[in-house]
This record gives C-alpha cells, structure tokens and sequence, in this order.
C-alpha cells in the first residue's frame, strides 16, 4: 500500500505543482491572457465567483460560453456546474478547458495553479492514479467508464507496467490479475469508479482513501464457482458460507460451469474427473486466497501434483530418473517412504509389546494418553531440515530388534523430544516468525497479540534443543552406562525459568487466540491454511500449543520407564532419581506458581467487578478462598437493610460483603453485543457493602436445618473500636449451595489467619426447633418473600445460657469463653478450661448433661441451668462477647 501511494503522489506531482503560499492570492500568476468563464447558472453564485477571482485573472459569466470559443486573444478556461448536456458537449467538441466547480474549489484550496489539462476536469479525486481495465468483453461498458476516470484526474494504460496503481478487474484470474497480485496493487471493482463518480462534489473526497479502497477491493472469489471435495459436512459448510461472504458461489462436480475444485488431500487420495476448466487445487489455495484477500496462482496449489509428490510415490517413474540418477523428488520419495516405514514398525511395536519382551507403559497406552496426538510419537515430516543445521544430524536407524530394554526407552525418549522440538520449532517460525515479518498494511496481528500468544515459547524451545543435542550425542556414542540423568538435571534450572511464565498463563493465551480466531476473519483464514500443511500434522494451532503443557509430564513417564530397566549398580541409576526428583521440584514449582498467577488474576476480577470497591483488596499476600450468595435475614448495623441480596467474598484475612445489583451487564454478557448497550458505560454487577477482617469475626453460629428453616447461619462480629457485639444473620440461596462445607471452610480461614490449629472453637451451633424462622417461602432467585415480613419481631427462642443479664455470673463466664475462641481472662484450672472447650461444642447447654462424655471434668463451681425462655436477637448482639 505505501508503495502504491508513492506511485499516486509521484503522478500527482506530474500532473499538478503546488505554489506553497499561505495567502488568499498566488506567488506565482496564472498564465497572461488567461480567463475564466463561469457558465450557466454559475454566473449568480457569488461563492464561487470569489473562489475564481483569487486567481487574479478576469472573471467572466456567460449563458453556454459559445461568445468565446472563438476568441483567441484569450485564453478561456470554462467552468461548469455538470459535464452532462449540450452546452458540455458543445464545449467538449470545441476542445476547449473544462473544470468542475468542484475542481476548480479544490485547486484553490490547495493552493494549486489553473491546471493546463486538455481534458474536462471536474474533480481532483482521481489526482495520480493510474488504471488498467482486465476482464471486460463488453467495450460499451469501458467506453462509459474512461471518460469518468478522466474527469476525476485519472488516467488509462492498456497494458501492467510499473505505472499503473490500480487494477479494476472483473474477473479473478489472468495475467494482469496475476502481477497485480504480485505487485501488491489493489484490485478494484467496477463499484470502485461509480461510487467516486456519485461523491464528485464533495471536496473532501478521494478516491485513494484507505477505506474506500477496502471497500471497493474486488473480493478473492469474484465470478468463480467452487466445488468441495472431501470435507466434512460442518468444515464445508463453513467454507461455503466464507466462500459465499468472498463473492464466489458453490457448485457441484458435475456443473459444467465449475471453475475450481478444492480438494480435502486428507481424504481424498486419487485424482478428480471434474470438469476440464476447472482448476484441481488443494484446501491451502483456499484459506490463503482468504487471509490475502486476492485469488492466488493455482498452479502452486494443484492437487494433481501432490498426488503425483505424496500420494503415489511409485508414479511418473520416468520423471524421476535422469541418467541413472535419482533426482531430488526421487530423494524426497524415498524419505516419504522411510517415514511411513517408520510409523509402520512403530504402530506394531505399540501392539505387540513382546517384540521387547515387556509392556512399556509409554510406548503405547501411556505415552499416547500423555502427548494427546499421535505426532508425539511419530517422526515429523521435515525433522532434518527444521533445525537449520543447528543440531548434529540425527543418528542412522538401527534396528531394535537386539537392543536393551532400557535403550529401547532412551531410543523413545529421544523420538519423542525430537518430534517436540520440531512442533516447537513449526510454531515459531510457521505461526510465529511469519506473523512478525508481516508488513505492516498485511499485518494479522498487533505486537501486544503476538506477544501474549508466542512471547513465552522461545525459551522453552532452545531449552529443549540444547537438550535434544546432548540427548542425540548419547544415542551415537551409546553404552549402557551412559548417564541420561544427568542431561535433564543439566537443564533442570533452565527448565524451571523457561515454563512457568508458559502454563501459568496458558488459559489467558488460549482465550486471546481465541478470541483473535474468531474476530479476525484473514488471521482465522491464515490459521486454517496452516493447519492444511504436512509440518501440523493437521492440526490447529490451538492443539500444538498445548503440547508445552504435556512435555515435562512425559518425559517424567520416560524416565521412569528407563529407571526400572536401569541397574543399581549402573551410575545413571542415581543420576535418574536426582532427574525425577528435579522434574517433580520443576512441576511443583510450576503448579504453585500457577496457582499464585490464578489467584492474583482472580482478585483482579472480583475487584473489577464490585463497585466501589477498596483498592487495598488486591493485594500479594491475600488470597481468594470462595464465595457464597446469601439474602440477609437480620436488620444488621452496619450492613445492608433486611431481604437485599448479597454475596459473601471470602479470602484468605477478610471477607467482603457486596449487594448484588439487579441488573448488571458484564463484558461477558450477550446483551452488550446489541446496539443498544455499545454505548452504555460497563455496570458493576456488585456493590461494595463492607470489608469485614476475619479477626473481628468472634463466633460462626449454625443454624441445624429443620422444617421452614434451611440454610441459616450468623456471624458474631465486634471490632476493637465497638462497645458491643453485632449479630448478622443469613439465608443462603441456591440449592445447591453446601453450607457445611461454607461454614468449615470459613471457620478453618479464620483459624489459619489466627494461627490456631482449632478451627472448631470458632463455631457454635443452634437447634433449628429454637428459630422462630421459615425461610421456605424465599425465592429462587434470594429475593424474601412476605413470609419474612414478619421478621422484625422473630425471637431467638434460647436457653438461659445467652441471656447473660440474666444469669449466675459462672455460666457468664462459662458461655464467654464458648463465643470467644481465646477463652475467659479470668485465671481458670486446666480443668476447668476442658470443661469449657466441651461446651463450645454444644448447640445448647441443657445438652451437656446428658452428653457421653460425661467423664470430662466441670468447673469447680456447679453451674445452675435455668429454663429455657426467649431472648430478643439484640440481647444476643449486645452481650455475646463482653467477657472475650
């Protein structure tokens, strides 16, 4: 594109000087004896006589001009308002000066001189641009688009040469189409001229504007009709709709009038009788006519040929032998055929395990579940060349039959690190490499994609071929004492630098490919003409990079394979545990390290998601635990009011307390596609309520589950600021929410921030028959219903036990020491503190004197138990923990 720009501007330079002059007249005059004569209606608009008389020449008005076509003592140059009708034609026959008053406005506004054109000129959106016509039968056709071309500045050429900048084609194909396309020049369409045409009195207009020429660029498939062959039903209806969207249609095989036949090699393994016209080409032709937007030669695409090359190796042999030597598609044959004669020894090894006497568990079942593709095991198509010379050349095959079981592993473990490397090595310089070569106007991907997708391979591939090296050294100067150990502990280090920063954010990678696949029509097209290439394997680039997940997992089964054939006595024993051991401290580093990256990636998002929510949230030291939707069912200070919705944040030090809006749109929300969210700014679906510490937390208080009271719990809170207790009462939602497990896990964080092994003091239970509560009418979705109307008088129906007003000073103590996880301040026996840590665990204290252990030793003090009578949830709030 910049190419073709320099070529407009350097035609533009020819056909027009600017004066440079900043003021209303010219430096540098028109010519002497020079007019202009507005025509027609333009002799009333003083607008444009102003623009005329700034060229400082006679201004002159005239109803058709014809009084001074034939005065020669003056140059006259006409301005019309169309160049339609006989007063144009008249002129035009005249061969006199012509402009447009569009023309004649943009001269002035680019401080141009009066143009010495013979042509009528009515614009300059055509200023430079050069054009060359291809496709067209019709010649009436061109005759009515030439003169337009000339009007809006353009010119013609019959033939490509290094001056023309456009092409307008009407059929994809031939040689003017093929050097356009070589060339980089745009492709137009017939639309790309009438659309200029219809915008000539817009000043600002240009028919080289980036997006007109995407606009009006003639699509790839133009006037072809395609048929496919071999695909799947959902793969070729997905090429028919791109093929639709590109301006080709679908055929059949049999249509007479078929232009192309795209062929799935993969299926299909002999040649087409399709119709003689049509071009035979494979599915690359395909997707890589899509990603460059122009419909490339086919003869590089045949499939015939790669029938003749892959397909039937034992064909044309008079084409493959000159002079008794064998040419170099002889040679290429004849490594196909060692490659299929390898996959074929390694298939029946793989079913017939006693060819080596024993079952390896990675030779087959194993090694195949590890990689996830049969690549893995395989040689890949071009491993010789892929390295580039950077490694020794691989070792010759030798037969296994003979070998030792444990060299048999190592000759596994070396096919395998092979077959990966070259995986690596494809999706660095296919995918990768290429991308980042692009020119800029060709380019599928911006530096900040290229870098979350590909940025973290380059270490772990030259890691892996440092490793690949030694490994083929050892297999040529092979004994059994070699130690093969010693090369992974070698790299161990280089290994724990180079994955991490790979598989900790491998998810975010996966959804950025992704999410490119899918928006980026060119770059899906790019990787589908890829994953058609023997070096995939044929598969997506999604899969391959997967294989970076897989590797140290496998090469740790290798390794183990090769220690249970490897004798104590043999110095690659020892060296092969300390490889295991430095592999496992590579994967366990590797898992928490992702485990860190997840959380930290976890907070950002409960961060971005909570309105108003305290920045302090996001901290290295804190981590997320889990979450629970609740309804509040207390008229709590401090939180919400009694029936909102809420959701309970909880991390490692503090739990945060959000409302949950009723509407709230996220990004991921289908609605935000529509037009009419594209402008609404992004709502929070939450609202930060309050961020409660775990040490303000005294007590966690479970409700049992009884009839019309399911899934109730408290919170005792008090801060060191507050004079009193606070009692914060919930509901839990959704069905299939556990609130055991929510509250043991609530109870064993706060347990873990105290630094106590006893997560049990920190919880106390309640029976269900003393709620007077019924939270069977609460909605699905945790709206209260009227059952809960009547909330404001509920009583806690409890034993005297919390009354604490009202009751023996012992039991106070006693019950002040259950709510608080650190016990009474008052100095107390040790068996008196036992006794104490029993009753924590009682829902009621009438029950301890019928429990089992009725061993355990009391207080010193009998405690009197009163009867049981009501007392209001703000006695409880109120005095739960005075004694803590």
């Amino acid at each position: 594109m910049d190419e073709v720009k320099a070529r407009i501007q350097s035609q533009s330079s020819i056909c027009s000087e600017s004066n440079g002059d900043d003021s209303g007249k010219h430096d540098v005059p028109a010519t002497l004896n020079t007019r202009l004569c507005l025509v027609g209606s333009l002799a009333d608009d003083s607008t444009l006589r102003t623009v005329a008389e700034s060229y400082g020449v006679p201004v002159v008005t005239s109803k058709d001009g014809q009084e001074y076509t034939h005065d020669d003592s003056c140059s006259t140059i006409f301005v019309l308002e169309n160049f339609e009708g006989n007063v144009f034609e008249k002129l035009h026959k005249s061969r006199k000066r012509l402009l447009g008053t569009t023309a004649l406005q943009q001269l002035v506004k680019k401080k141009e001189k009066l143009p010495l054109n013979t042509r009528p000129l009515f614009n300059l959106a055509m200023t430079g641009v050069v054009v060359c016509f291809t496709g067209f039968r019709n010649k009436e056709e061109l005759t009515k688009l030439v003169p337009l071309i000339h009007h809006m500045g353009g010119s013609i050429r019959k033939d490509m040469s290094t001056k023309v900048t456009h092409l307008i084609a009407n059929v994809c194909g031939g040689d003017k189409y093929q050097y356009a396309a070589t060339f980089k020049l745009p492709v137009m369409n017939l639309q790309w001229i009438h659309h200029s045409w219809d915008r000539r009195h817009d000043l600002d207009f240009s028919a080289t504007l980036d997006t007109v020429i995407s606009e009006h660029k003639l699509k790839p498939f133009h006037g072809a009709k395609v048929c496919f062959v071999g695909f799947p039903p959902e793969e070729e209806k997905h090429m028919t709709e791109v093929l639709l969207c590109n301006g080709g249609d679908v055929t059949t095989l049999d249509d007479p009038s078929c232009t192309h036949v795209v062929v799935d090699e993969s299926t299909v393994a002999e040649r087409l009788d399709g119709p003689a016209k049509a071009w035979v080409v494979k599915a690359e032709w395909f997707w890589t006519s899509v990603q460059k937007e122009i419909s490339l030669g086919e003869k590089e695409y045949l499939f015939d040929d790669y029938v003749d090359q892959v397909l039937s190796p034992s064909g044309r042999r008079d084409s493959q032998v000159a002079g008794g030597t064998a040419t170099p598609s002889s040679a290429s044959r004849r490594k196909r055929k060692r490659l299929h004669d390898t996959i074929q020894s390694l298939a029946m090894s793989a079913a017939s395990p006693g060819l080596h006497k024993r079952r390896s568990s990675v030779s087959d079942a194993g090694l195949l579940s590890v990689s996830g593709s049969f690549l893995d095991c395989t040689t890949s198509p071009n491993s010789k060349e892929l390295l580039d010379g950077g490694l020794e050349p691989q070792p010759p095959e030798t037969p296994r039959k003979g070998l030792t079981q444990r060299h048999q592993v190592f000759l596994e473990l070396l096919q395998t690190e092979t077959n990966y490397v070259d995986i690596l090595h494809t999706i660095i310089t296919m995918f990768k490499k290429h991308l980042e070569e692009m020119p800029e106007e060709e380019a599928l991907l911006n530096n900040t994609e290229l870098n979350l997708i590909f940025g973290k391979l380059p270490l772990i591939y030259e890691t892996h071929v440092k490793m690949l090296d030694e490994f083929r050294w050892t297999s040529v100067h092979w004994h059994e004492e070699r130690t093969v150990g010693n090369i992974v502990v070698k790299y161990s280090t280089e290994l724990l630098r180079a994955y991490p920063p790979f598989i900790n954010y491998f998810e975010e990678m996966k959804e950025v490919l992704q999410q490119c696949d899918q928006n980026k029509p060119r770059f899906h097209a790019f990787l589908k003409a890829c994953q058609t290439r023997p070096e995939c394997g044929r598969q997506s680039l999604q899969e391959l990079m997967i294989r970076p997940v897989q590797r140290l997992g496998s090469i740790s089964l290798l390794l183990n394979d090769i220690l249970k054939h490897t004798a104590k006595t043999n110095p690659d024993h020892a060296a092969l545990e300390q490889a295991l051991a430095a592999l496992r401290e590579v994967m366990t580093h590797i898992n928490e390290d992702k485990r860190k990256a997840e959380g930290q990636v976890t907070l950002f998002n409960i961060f971005n998601d909570i309105d108003n929510c305290p920045p302090d949230i996001v901290s290295s030291h804190r981590s997320f635990v889990t979450r629970a939707e609740v309804v509040q069912i207390s008229q709590s200070e401090g939180l919400a009011s009694k029936g909102n919705n809420l959701v309970l944040f909880l991390f490692s030090d503090q739990l945060e307390v959000c409302k949950k809006k009723s509407k709230a749109y996220t990004l991921k929300s289908p609605s935000t596609v529509g037009g009419s969210l594209q402008n609404k700014p992004f709502a929070k679906p939450f609202k930060h309520v309050r961020l409660m510490p775990l040490n303000t937390i005294k007590r966690v208080i479970d409700v049992t589950e009884a009839e019309g009271c399911h899934k109730v719990f408290s919170l005792v809170c008090r801060n060191n600021e507050d004079l009193k207790e606070r009692l914060h009462s919930f509901a839990m939602v959704d069905e299939d929410s556990d609130k055991v497990a929510f509250l043991k896990t609530l109870t064993r964080t706060m347990a873990n921030n105290a630094c106590t092994a006893d997560a049990e003091k920190f919880m106390a239970y309640i029976d269900a028959h003393q709620l007077d509560i019924d939270t069977s009418e609460v909605s699905n979705n945790g709206s209260l219903s009227k059952a809960f109307a009547r909330f404001a008088t509920t009583r806690f129906k409890v034993g005297r036990a919390f009354s604490f007003n009202k009751t023996p000073s012992k039991l106070k103590r006693a019950v002040s020491s259950m709510m608080s996880p650190f016990g009474s301040s008052n100095a107390l026996t040790p068996a008196s503190q036992l006794a104490q840590m029993k009753l924590a665990s009682y829902s009621n204290i009438n029950e301890l004197g019928n429990s089992q252990d009725e061993t355990l030793p009391m207080p010193a003090a009998p405690m009197s138990v009163q009867p049981t009578r009501k007392v209001n949830s703000a006695s409880l709030g109120a005095n739960a923990l005075k004694r803590c």
